[in-house]
This record gives C-alpha cells, structure tokens and sequence, in this order.
C-alpha cells in the first residue's frame, strides 16, 4: 500500500544540507579556487569588468582573446559564481531570448538569426571548454520539454513545426516515446531537441571561466564591491571599500545587483528560484524511471519544473515558484524556503512515484535578475564608456557569453550583427515602483497558476500583459 505523500515527503527531506550543492567543498571533487585578494590602492586598467558570475567572466576572457595586450581587471563583490552562475540547474542553452517562443513572440522578423547566433554561441562555449580544458562535466545531450496536459503538447507541437521551418529538426513524442527515454506516469508526450542544450556543472564552469581568465592575464580582485562610479579623466573610477580602479571602459554584468548604477533597479527585479538535489540513485532507482539519457528535463507549464541528472546520478529537481519580496530585498535568510522545498518534494515524488525512499541531500535557493520580457537586455552609460546586460531570468547560462561580447562589441563601438538586432538595441518596458511593483509581480503568479489550472488559457490581466510586451514568459 502507498504511503501517504506527505510522510514521504518529510522522509525525504530531513537530512538535506541548506547549503548549494555545487558550490558545496564537502562533496568530492567541489575544489573551489582560493579568493583572489582584494582590490587595494589606486590603478588603472583598459578594461573593467564588474561582476564575477558568467557575463563577467566571458567578457574578461573574450577582450583578453580579442585583444591579448588590453590590460583587463575583474571586480567581485564575493567570489566569483557564489551567485546565480554558481546555483543555477546547469542548463547551457542555446536560446539567447529566453526560449523559442519568448523570442518568436517579441521578435518575429529575426528570430531565425537570433537561433542561429544563439546555436553559434553554444558551439563556441563548447568550443572554449574544449580549449581550455575546463572539466565542467559538458554533455551536449539536448533538452527534452515534457507534456504533463494535451494543451502543453499542443504547443509542443506547434513550436517543433515552427523549427523545423527554420531548418532545425526537433523531435516530436508520444506518450511512450517520452516514457520509454524517462518513465513517468504523468507524461502525455514531449518534445526533443538533441543539440540545443548541454548539461555543465555550474560551479565548474565558473571556476574553470576564471582559471581561463587568470591564464590570459586578466587581474582578479574579489570581495571587492562597487561602492561608487565616478567620471574622471581617462575614463571611470570605481570605488571599492579598500581601494579603486580607473578604466578607458567598464562592462557592468552584476545581475541581480546593480549597486551604484540605478538605472538597472527600474528594468531588474530579484526573484528567487529554488531547487532540491537527490542523493546519488542506486542502479535500481535508476532502472525504476529507465532514465537511459543523460538531456535535461523541462515541463510544458507556465510554472514549471525543470530537472536533470548530475555526473554521480543524483536528480537536481527546481523551479515551479517564483518568489519576490517587497522592494526587490536580497538577503541570505531568503535562500532557504522550506514551504517551497516540500512542494517541489510533492512534485517530486507525483512525477516520479517509483522512486520511494529516495532522500535529498541539498536544499538552496537563489535569486535571478528577471525583467518584463524575459531575456537579457543592454545598454551604455557614461557617454558609451560603460555597457551592461542583465535581465537573463534564469537562462543564462549559455546567453551571457551573448551579452559579453555585445558589450564588447558597444564599448569598441563596433557594428555588428549582434548590435543591430532589435532584441539588443530594445530595451524592455521598467516595472513601476513599489507597491505597485510587489502586487503586479504577486497579481501575474497568481493568475499564472490559475492557466495552469484551465488548460493554459490566460485571463484579462495576463492579456493585458501580453499586450503591453510584458506577458510572463517562466
């Protein structure tokens, strides 16, 4: 006889650390570097990158590959991937638009070369694993979307058609196709694109990006926060608390944080995402959901679920809420939600009733710089002599090498084809202040969950967004 969900559940979860998995040294093979010291006295540098997670990251090390004598300095609040790039669920996608659909929708005249440079960006993330030899635990298996309701897979299928005019050729399944590639009694069909997605293990990929740098010669000053910006002669003056550094150009990738450069706060709003990581399966464990391949897993929902499995067989299970908290507030206490932990165990186990008994050995949450549309936006500052990107909503795993070399390309001001895209030279619509901000944001999730409940179908107020260019798009 079953036994009851919720017991399962608190079964599951009693013995989880609070703590990131990957970014946790207790676990075999997690050997994060040693903090570069902090940023000290008066210098001066060609290039200032502020931000040490992926976008800062890839554009210290592609102005070093551009350019191997501009002299360039990273500037890091903590460590560099502590934040989002160290916590997200290792998705490398090659959508740079947040997801097909998200980017048809918002730029239907150039979608097919925002695919292609997104699919192009993806083979040259491959391509920098490969040449500086970052054991990030790369796969390029693909993404497999999963229907959990016949509306979800009707869009499935409407998106694969949509591809396959552009000349890709997704992978339309059937309920037993979907199960026989991972067995779940909830699966109605799916979809598979087997080249559009790799899995990395987020924290090595930081690290590995920030060796890569070091070896270029790119100087590393962590524990380091802007405090201020201030224009002076040769360029822009960046204070931190023990010392400052004067830079020709800055590129700003901070994400979530936007410190000094204010304009950021009206475009960037910090939710939190949450995740669960197993213990390693069992060969039988494994053999019970026949999970044969090694592609990460989505569902079709509007609040969705998102799940793959790591080198040493654990099951990293995340998403479904999004979580804001009056005036944007970022605090540590913040990334811990045991409410959210226990529903994301109930879906566990809903979606995967043959594994129980199965326990999880990590529980992290962490917040991502989202906006109204979705996907990264950019921009310039102090006269052109600051660019920056934010907005990645949890995506940007493989789209921050995109936004480095867009703002590379603006602080060289150089035309290119990146640059004369719409979706880089738009900038999406602000949020309002608070507390308009706070009741928009907590209004939309609600009314989210409510077309997840009546088959995708979306009422006045999420039309409403749709029409103003801020549908939500999770």
């Amino acid at each position: 006889m079953p036994r009851p969900l919720a017991s399962l559940v608190e079964e599951s979860l009693a013995e989880a650390h609070p703590r990131t998995f990957w970014l946790d040294t207790s676990v075999p093979g997690h050997d994060a570097p040693e903090a570069a010291p902090p940023l000290g006295g008066e210098s001066a540098a060609d290039l200032a990158v502020v931000g040490g997670g992926y976008a800062g990251l890839w554009t210290a090390l592609l102005a070093k590959e551009r350019d191997p004598g501009r002299d360039v300095v990273l500037i890091e609040a903590r460590t560099c991937g502590w934040a989002a790039s160290g916590r997200n669920g290792g998705f490398c996608s090659s959508s740079i638009t947040h997801g097909f659909g998200n980017g048809a929708e918002r730029w239907p005249e150039e979608i097919a070369d925002l695919e292609r440079m997104g699919r192009e960006n993806l083979d040259g993330i491959e391509e920098a694993v490969r040449r500086y030899g970052i054991d990030c635990e790369f796969e390029r298996t693909g993404e497999m979307a999963v229907a959990t309701e016949y509306w979800q897979l009707e869009e499935l299928e409407r998106e694969a058609a949509e591809l396959e005019e552009l000349g890709y050729a997704p992978e339309v399944l059937t309920a037993s196709q979907v199960r026989a590639e991972v067995d779940s009694p909830t699966y109605v069909g799916g979809m598979i694109d087997r080249s559009a997605c790799a899995m990395v293990h987020p924290a090595k990929l930081a690290w590995g990006l920030r060796e890569a740098c070091l070896r270029l010669g790119v100087r590393i000053h962590e524990h380091s926060p802007v405090r201020t910006i201030e224009p002076v002669r040769g360029g822009l003056r960046l204070a931190s608390d023990g010392g400052a550094v004067t830079a020709r150009r800055t590129a700003w990738a901070a994400g979530a944080f936007p410190g000094p450069l204010r304009r950021l706060k009206h475009f960037v709003a910090p939710v939190y995402d949450y995740a669960l990581m197993t213990e390693p399966l069992t060969a039988e464990q494994k053999a019970a959901i026949g999970w044969k391949g090694r592609h990460g897993i989505g569902d079709s929902a509007n609040l969705f679920h998102y799940y793959r499995l790591t080198a040493d067989d654990r099951i990293l299970w995340g998403g479904y809420d999004v979580v804001y908290h009056y005036g944007g507030r970022i605090r540590p206490e913040h990334d811990q939600r045991p409410e959210t932990f226990r529903r994301l165990a109930e879906h566990f186990f809903t979606t995967f009733p043959q594994l129980e008994g199965v326990r999880f050995g990590h529980s992290w949450g962490g917040v991502i710089d989202t906006c109204s549309r979705f996907c990264a936006f950019f921009g310039s500052a102090y006269q052109g002599r600051l660019a920056y990107t934010a907005g990645y909503t949890g995506l940007g795993v493989g789209a921050t090498r995109f936004g480095a070399q867009v703002m590379l390309d603006r602080l060289e001001g150089a035309d290119t084809e990146r640059t004369r895209s719409a979706m880089v030279r738009e900038r999406p619509i602000p949020f309002p202040p608070e507390p308009a901000r706070y009741a928009g944001i907590a209004l939309t999730l609600r009314a989210t969950a409510a077309a997840d409940r009546d088959r995708g179908r979306r009422n006045l107020w999420l039309r409403t967004l749709d029409r103003l260019g801020m549908g939500f798009n999770s």
